[in-house]
């Protein structure tokens, strides 16, 4: 299959996602700023540390997971996929690893922002469906 035709079968899922990525990035904005206001800036930074941690292995995942398509190209789809979720739980834990070594957590802000950013993709499909 020609690069052209494969980018075109991917273009539209790979959108998705990082559409998916930008919404749930502004989302987390959004709440960090509401938590430094509310409750600080202690709390902030584990809000933002914790939707960093769910954001980051996302965007690796999306770029790993949508870089084939086609019938020709099932095999190396399934393979990428895997291999994003690998190497998405890897970046998730060592993302939780070097945030429980180096920040001094507060474990609400930090656990509920990680626990939302990965309950948006559930409802993302939602509001972008909304967009078109």
């Amino acid at each position: 299959m020609s690069l052209d035709r494969q980018n075109s079968l991917v273009k539209p899922g790979r959108k998705f996602a990082y559409q998916q990525v930008g919404i749930t990035t502004a989302i987390v904005f959004i709440i960090t700023l509401v938590t430094y206001f509310s409750w600080g800036l202690s709390s902030a930074v584990s809000a933002l540390a914790g939707g960093a941690i769910g954001i980051i292995p996302n965007i690796i995942f999306a770029y790993k997971a949508f870089r084939f398509a086609g019938a020709k190209s099932s095999k190396l789809v399934v393979e990428s996929f895997f291999s994003g979720v690998k190497l998405k739980m890897v970046v998730t834990a060592l993302l939780f690893s070097l945030a429980f070594k180096f920040l001094v957590i507060v474990p609400l802000p930090f656990f509920s922002m990680f626990c939302l950013v990965m309950a948006l993709p559930l409802l993302t499909p939602f509001i972008l469906k909304h967009q078109h």
